[in-house]
């Protein structure tokens, strides 16, 4: 069976502060379990809220149980409890645990549930390492401490549903009463733990049968919890206990600056101040020359020149070099080349690059350019700009083709002004449908051109010389009576109808009224017919239901000459 290689020594990440043993120590690793939260509510109310009843002239003391699975799903199938003998138990109070979930009212962040890292910390006052004496004192022995890492719970909501079961309504309201006063106490042991609770609203219903009477009540409480559970983290309890060193040791560190002047020969000059080093004969020098194997050599370059051009350098001689370039470069200079290349060319405040120029420029001659001209900023031309198409963008566009066509606009709902005459010869075509091909001044508007625009002055007059035709024709309305009567159907009127101007409807019967002794006659029976000076009113005898006769009076009312 294959195993696992152990780590190096280096590699093993080890922590004593968690070798202590604390086999033989008072502190004990707390826990908050669900069960702590259950027994607390079954605490509360055996030894807090106390319900009981009075049956058959005593003080009864209600049974309160937390129902299994089972028992509950029992309950909600019978609605009742029953004993081991399946009698009804009454009074008696049940409930079970219906959710948990975590309460986000109070956010923390643990890094890792299973390796905690958020703690509340302790130190534990009196322990037999805390001791202090003259003898710690006088060997540096500091007091130890004792100090204790206990993981902070997770903060939970738990909902509970109880059932409360009487023979009598006097009997529940009295549990009623206590639980009710107990709403948002804290319920449990108090020398152990307490949750704050929360008691719903409740719910009764009364259920009688031949045999029993039973009065039921339901309700719910919320409880607000702590969850810390028991067991180890990565082989680590949820408290954890260190100890703080007895000695602390700090290590010393010198530094030395040397502030003395070295010489050529690695001695201090301030101890070369007396002394004079000679060659031979006692010659005195003040300089030392050292030759080497692989002499330095300079070569003049591109643009270079220099002095000692290809001289060799070997320390044993002093060589001189001039280096110069073809002109001088000062910032008075005017300074000449063949041809420049680089990214980018400073002038003052404008920059000139590969595919722009930053800053202003004035240009006083003539400019040629085989590629694209783009200005970011403002472009003034004091002379004439030709081109072959002119485009603008932005607020407005507008294209000049070379053929002398001009484009305005790239929308529908762009607006173009002119100051100005504008004259035009050709068409004109709107939304690229109609075209107008005059501007005519015709009053009479005789053409009827479908291509031709009228002027205000030919539309006045148009409107003018013919609104008084129309009105006149609008305004007639004359009365008439018969010059004869021919029975049965027949009534003659000496007038003649007036003619309706053109483009208004023509005249008929429908511009007239009718009476006859004084009663109105239906326009549906009625025919009229111009022969000569004389109006001829025919009446359908079958459709008014009546003929004419001579002595009969008839008055017609409507558009007649005068």
């Amino acid at each position: 069976m294959a195993k696992t290689k152990p780590l190096p020594r280096k590699q093993r990440v080890l922590n004593r502060g968690y070798l202590y043993s604390r086999s033989k120590e008072d502190m004990k690793t707390p826990s908050v379990t669900l069960m702590d939260m259950d027994s607390a509510i079954m605490f509360y109310f055996e030894n807090v809220i106390k319900p009981s009843v009075k049956d058959n002239g005593e003080n009864v003391k209600v049974p309160t149980m937390y129902a299994s699975p089972e028992r509950w799903k029992a309950i909600k199938r019978d609605g009742f409890m029953r004993d081991k003998k399946r009698q009804v138990i009454t009074p008696v109070i049940a409930y079970r645990r219906t959710s948990i979930e975590k309460d986000e009212m109070i956010p923390q962040d643990k890094l890792d549930a299973n390796n905690p890292h958020l703690f509340y910390t302790f130190e534990k006052k009196f322990t037999q390492e805390n001791r202090y004496d003259n003898m710690s004192t006088q060997i540096g022995l500091l007091p130890q401490r004792e100090y204790y890492n206990v993981a902070l719970p997770d903060y939970v909501t738990l909902t509970y549903d109880f059932i409360i079961w009487t023979s009598y309504i006097e009997q529940m309201n009295k549990i009623v009463e206590r639980i009710t006063y107990s709403d948002g106490a804290y319920w449990g042991d108090p020398d152990k733990l307490r949750f704050r609770s929360r008691v719903d609203s409740f719910t009764d219903a009364t259920e009688v049968s031949d045999v029993e009477r039973l009065v039921r009540t339901n309700f719910s409480v919320t409880l607000r919890g702590y969850l810390l559970p028991e067991g180890n983290f990565d082989h680590r309890s949820t408290t954890q206990k260190f100890l703080s060193p007895k000695k602390v040791i700090f290590g010393a560190e010198a530094d030395t600056i040397i502030t003395q002047t070295t010489g050529r020969t690695g001695t201090f000059l301030d101890g070369l101040a007396d002394e004079v080093k000679s060659l031979g004969g006692g010659t005195e020098i003040e300089t030392l020359g050292v030759s080497v194997s692989y002499p330095l050599t300079f070569n003049q370059g591109t643009g270079i020149t220099l002095s000692s051009d290809g001289v060799e350098f070997d320390g044993s001689s002093r060589v001189d070099q001039t280096i110069s370039i073809g002109q001088a470069v000062a910032t008075t200079d005017n300074v000449t080349f063949a041809q420049v290349s680089a990214s980018s060319l400073v002038l003052d405040s404008t920059t000139y690059d590969g595919g722009s120029i930053t800053g202003d420029i004035n240009i006083t001659g003539s400019v040629t350019t085989t590629g694209n001209f783009n200005v970011n900023g403002n472009a003034t031309i004091a002379g004439t700009l030709t081109a072959q198409e002119y485009h603008t963008e932005f607020v407005s566009a507008s294209i000049i083709y070379s053929s002398g066509s001009t484009k305005f606009g790239d929308t529908t709902d762009d607006t173009h002004h002119f100051t100005g005459s504008l004259l035009m010869t050709g068409s004109l075509a709107l939304n690229a449908s109609a075209n107008m091909t005059e501007i005519s001044n015709d009053t009479s508007l005789t053409d009827s051109s479908a291509t031709t625009l009228v002027t205000e002055n030919a539309v006045k007059t148009y409107v003018d010389d013919n609104s008084v035709t129309q009105q006149t024709y609008l305004r007639k309305q004359y009365f008439k009576t018969t010059s004869s009567i021919t029975v049965p159907a027949t009534a003659s009127f000496t007038a003649v109808t007036a003619s309706a101007p053109s483009g208004m409807t023509a005249t008929s019967e429908n511009d007239f009224i009718f009476f006859i002794n004084s009663q109105y006659m239906e326009h549906d029976a009625l025919e009229i017919e111009q022969s000569g000076s004389v109006l001829l009113l025919k009446v359908d005898n079958d459709s008014i239901g009546y003929d004419l006769e001579l002595d009969d009076e008839v008055l017609a009312i409507g558009k007649f000459n005068s």
